[in-house]
């Protein structure tokens, strides 16, 4: 077994967090808490060190004070503290999310519209089988056919019957298969993250196996 009092600090709260299975206990509480106070504590400094020293006390040195707008803006958010003014707070938060939605919007039609069209057109190199592979053929058609299908089913101006209707059910089974892919690498990520705990209590603390 481990020597290290660290090593045996972690597991046990890696034991407190396993507690959960069974039902909800002062134990896990602790070890959430615990996680949520430990990274507020290590990102705080971070956020100190490289977002609110460079970018406002240093120019405010230089003199650049048109700084002080958004500073003030994000002090408008302590407002959430006090019940009286908390609707000031309503300010920055409006300021967030327009000027997040007006960078987010022309970079989510470039990643998620015209990659995806880009990606789903047929040029005259994936037609040529003695240069692609005729499987990259293959692939791309399937793509393209779901694409398709998949669009079709969110256009409600037509009533989905005959031909339409059809199609919109082929792309029902591509969404499915999309939310199953997904739902897969989601629960792998789970699993792995679980064996390395298990991994850590047999290993690093138990030394049961090597």
């Amino acid at each position: 077994m481990s020597h290290d009092p660290w090593v045996w600090v972690a597991a046990f709260l890696t034991l407190c967090i396993f507690s959960f299975l069974y039902k909800d206990n002062p134990f896990y509480r602790v070890a959430e808490y615990l996680l949520i106070g430990a990274s507020l504590g290590y990102a705080l400094p971070i956020i100190w060190d490289n977002t609110v020293i460079p970018k406002v006390i240093v120019p405010l040195q230089h003199h650049e004070y048109y700084l002080l707008i958004p500073l003030c803006l994000g002090l408008l958010y302590l407002a959430r503290l006090f019940p009286k003014h908390a609707w000031l707070s309503r300010w920055p938060i409006a300021f967030a999310l327009g000027t997040g939605s007006g960078i987010a919007l022309p970079l989510s039609l470039q990643a998620d519209i015209f990659k995806q069209i880009q990606g789903t057109m047929l040029t005259k190199a994936m037609l040529t089988p003695s240069i692609i592979p005729v499987i990259h053929v293959i692939g791309n058609i399937v793509l393209f056919v779901g694409v398709i299908a998949t669009l079709i089913y969110f256009y409600f101006s037509v009533e989905h019957k005959r031909a339409v209707g059809g199609i919109a059910r082929v792309g029902i089974w591509y969404i499915m298969l999309a939310f199953g892919a997904t739902f897969g690498y989601t629960v792998m990520a789970r699993i792995s993250l679980l064996i390395g705990r298990f991994q850590f209590l047999l290993h690093d603390w138990l030394g049961l196996i090597k």
